[in-house]
């Protein structure tokens, strides 16, 4: 697969076989509207498929199946090694169908097929299988007691475990999420981001085919303000797991405490800085690794380094650095191996990427790019761009852009730098570049994020887990604490003779 060339590629995306319909109940189902929506390839303007316009009554039948399913135990009360089985073949699965899978995301939202086919797709598949791996080694507990008391306590599923996933990692949110509901003996209502159902409902047929219950995994497209808000409304959902903006999050906070108090799991919005010290010896690697946090991916990632803070007495060279990187990365089209960036998941987000770009060229020195391009005279797509000297209560270093825009800011002290970078409302992750241990513990120390990553960007695995402090939302993606959020603590106390 990696040796595919852009033809190949195009003549594997034109034979695909693309599906529309929600899966619900164990089987692909038109919307009880009979509503339609165009699913657009933002490379080229083409609709891809006509997906069905999932609303209320949609959401109602997939939380019906899914809690039928949870009450009658044919996945909930399943032995862990059992559920564990189907989910290795769930794993399985996924890498047989690896080609099409990311080809689904590359399609659906614009992310270069490269990255799709060796990290998002495989990542999703090693999280399953991770999960399985896992849920029959936790063990529960037995309270310390008195003679004539046993209390054992227990993690038990919650029931209807609803999700909604955002669009720029779409096979990969829906099994951050799935995998660990789906473990831990939930059912799952999944919500993908309108922009980007395809890779969701093609893993629900996958589920199916592994061995997952009718009713257990359930796939809803639609639009937020229809089928996302009636997920985060219904009175029959126990817990709601989200990755979305900071804004959307705070909707699903509210709607919880309109509805039934179901426990809600934001994974919200990020502004991450990412801090250069002149003491870093590999300069060289710290630019690359710079250039790799903020266009990866297109920029259109929650924690994207996006604030960049160099000391200044290196700044100049480093940006230098920057440029050169960031003008070996131009946006082309997604399926051919020899691009750098792909495109821009649609208009709407381009059109705001782009808005903030010119009101920064008022207000910072723009350095490189700059501009939206086309690719064969189609598609959304922006040029990696950097802002050099950017004040630090600029919206350019203040907002979330969620797109190829670093803001570059000079600092004097570590104090300073420190400051400037807790002085946000988001607090998702941060990488720190020094050769000085003592200064990468002190600073790691005082970082208010979720995540540090020291002389490297953006860490992450199975074993630790992913989420924010602040405004970046206080759910936990990943690790064994993950399960924590999809299941409750149970005491049974029994008295007995002693």
């Amino acid at each position: 697969m990696l040796d595919y060339t852009h033809e190949d590629w195009k003549a594997r995306a034109a034979a695909l076989n693309i599906k529309g319909q929600a899966f619900i109940d164990g089987k692909f189902v038109d919307a009880a509207s009979g509503k339609t929506f165009d699913c657009i390839n933002p490379a080229t303007d083409a609709v891809l498929v006509q997906v069905a316009e999932g609303d209320e009554a949609d959401i109602n039948r997939a939380v019906a199946a899914g809690r039928a399913a949870f009450e009658d135990g044919r996945w909930s009360r399943m032995a862990p090694g059992d559920r564990k089985a189907v989910l290795l073949k769930l794993a399985d699965l996924i890498r047989a169908n690896l080609e099409e899978m990311a080809l689904l995301d590359s399609l659906d939202m614009g992310k270069l097929v490269t990255d799709a086919a060796t990290v998002d797709a495989p990542g999703s598949a090693h999280f399953f299988q991770w999960y399985a791996e896992a849920i029959d080694k936790i063990y529960d507990e037995v309270a310390p007691t008195g003679p004539g008391d046993l209390a054992l306590v227990s993690r038990v599923p919650l029931g209807v475990v609803g999700a909604v996933t955002p669009w720029n990692f779409p096979l990969d949110m829906a099994t951050w999420k799935g995998a660990a509901a789906l473990a831990a003996g939930n059912s799952v209502v999944l919500k993908p981001a309108e922009q980007s159902p395809l890779s969701a409902l093609r893993l629900a047929e996958l589920a199916a085919e592994a061995g997952v219950p009718d009713g257990v995994f359930n796939v809803v497209p639609g639009f937020g303000v229809t089928a996302g808000k009636a997920l985060g409304l219904h009175m029959d959902v126990d817990c709601l797991a989200f990755t979305g903006s900071t804004a959307i999050g705070k909707m699903f906070m509210q709607y919880s405490g309109q509805s039934n108090l179901k426990q809600v799991w934001p994974e919200t919005g990020g502004k991450s800085p990412n801090l250069v010290f002149a003491d870093c010896e590999d300069l060289d690697t710290a630019a690359d690794m710079a250039a790799f946090g903020i266009f990866f991916n297109q920029g259109e990632v929650c924690s994207a380094n996006s604030r960049l803070y160099v000391e200044r007495s290196i700044k100049d060279a480093f940006v230098e650095k920057l440029i050169a990187r960031a003008e070996a990365m131009q946006p082309g089209d997604p399926l051919d191996p020899t691009s750098k960036m792909g495109a821009i998941v649609d208009e709407k987000q381009t059109q705001g990427i782009m808005r903030f770009v010119e009101e920064g060229k008022k207000s910072a020195n723009l350095v490189t790019g700059g501009e939206r391009v086309t690719v064969d005279g189609k598609g959304c797509f922006v040029q990696p761009t950097i802002f050099d000297d950017v004040a630090h209560d600029n919206p350019l270093a203040r907002d979330e852009i969620f797109g190829p825009v670093l803001s570059v800011i000079p600092f004097d002290t570590e104090d300073e730098a420190v400051a400037m970078a807790n002085d946000s409302i988001y607090g998702l992750a941060a990488s720190v570049w020094t050769d000085n241990l003592s200064r990468a513990c002190r600073v790691s120390d005082k970082l208010m994020v979720g995540t540090v990553s020291v002389n490297t960007v953006d860490a992450l695995s199975a074993q630790t887990p992913f989420g924010g402090m602040k405004q970046s939302g206080f759910g936990r993606d990943l690790s064994l604490h993950s399960l924590e959020k999809y299941t409750a603590l149970k005491t049974t106390w029994i008295k007995y003779k002693a």
